[in-house]
């Protein structure tokens, strides 16, 4: 049932336990947002859980309540409400099946139709923290720094710290009311991008694998099980590609194992949320992902051909 923040802030009074969960593969937003509202419920009494069915990326260690995440076990007892944030109940691993309750899914990917008793998509904010926020604001929340250091991370991973086409003058002010409560941007922005020497070196080795297609619109790095073995997060690496004059689309291709790949994809003009799609993912018009089951080559090939054909759709329309 698609429901408004009133009603979502409503669904939230009236229960007691909670699982907080996002996506696999976490990013900033997934993991600032379900801190942020574990922050808050917890400061008003409520009993709350947060997991993440996946390896946390330990850059991330700087979010207050880091250490209030973890993998799931066994069947979750006395929860009365799971939250499912940024991402659709199709991928969140195994927590769908331990975590017998009502769902509350809120998100702000356009993709998101998933079926759940609670669902509030808001596609035109910047990222689900800025949800929270309107949540939490809602709510009458009692913001401190914890709260407003996870969604600030939230918000700026999401925006490439304010730099990409979804930050609007909402994200921007949203963004200052947070550093009122002394929140370190510096600090948050080095942890996230330290790197050790051997990812460094990593870098060097994900370019090597570099290609360009359709006339230098797409580029495309494929980051196979050698360069996994030397640098464990790519966050970051679709830059390198999206960052080449004349590209419009930059892929990534990233080992899982010897027959699946997660693909992630950055553009300017291009809807990559289309073409994730059709292959099970879904995201936003200008960022987007799915998981593949196929090799490293054969995925570089299907993704390629999609793209090259979306972009032929496009100019012929």
């Amino acid at each position: 049932m698609k429901i408004d923040l009133k009603q979502a802030a409503d669904v939230i009074t009236k229960y007691k336990n909670f699982v907080i969960t996002s996506h696999v593969n976490p990013d900033g937003d997934a993991l600032g947002s379900v801190l942020g509202l574990a922050h808050y419920l917890k400061a008003i009494g409520k009993n709350v859980t947060c997991l993440i069915d996946d390896d946390l990326p330990a850059n991330f260690n700087i979010l207050p309540g880091y250490e209030l995440l973890s993998k799931p076990g066994q069947i979750i007892e006395k929860i009365d409400l799971l939250i499912v944030l940024d991402t659709g109940i199709d991928r969140i691993g195994q927590i769908k099946e331990l975590a017998n309750a009502p769902i509350l899914n809120i998100d702000h990917h356009i993709s998101n139709n998933s079926t759940v008793d609670y669902l509030y998509v808001d596609p035109d904010r910047a990222a689900t923290g800025e949800i929270i926020f309107q949540l939490l604001k809602f709510m009458k929340a009692a913001f401190d720094k914890n709260i407003a250091t996870c969604l600030y991370t939230a918000i700026a991973t999401d925006c490439g710290f304010f730099r990409y086409a979804n930050t609007t003058a909402l994200t921007m002010r949203i963004g200052a009311e947070l550093l009122e409560f002394d929140v370190k941007p510096n600090l948050i922005s080095e942890a996230i991008e330290k790197k050790t020497l051997t990812a460094v070196r990593g870098i060097a080795l994900a370019l090597n694998t570099l290609e360009i297609f359709k006339n230098g619109k797409i580029a495309l790095l494929a980051i196979t099980q050698d360069i996994l073995a030397q640098c464990v997060s790519t966050e970051g690496f679709i830059d390198l590609a999206r960052i080449i004059e004349g590209v419009d689309v930059a892929v990534m291709v990233k080992y899982v194992d010897e027959n699946t790949c997660r693909i992630s994809m950055r553009s300017k003009t291009t809807n990559v949320s289309l073409i994730a799609e059709t292959f099970g993912g879904g995201g936003h018009i200008r960022a987007a992902g799915c998981t593949m089951h196929a090799p490293v080559g054969a995925a570089k090939e299907t993704i390629v051909a999609a793209i090259e054909q979306s972009m032929e759709d496009s100019y012929n329309a």
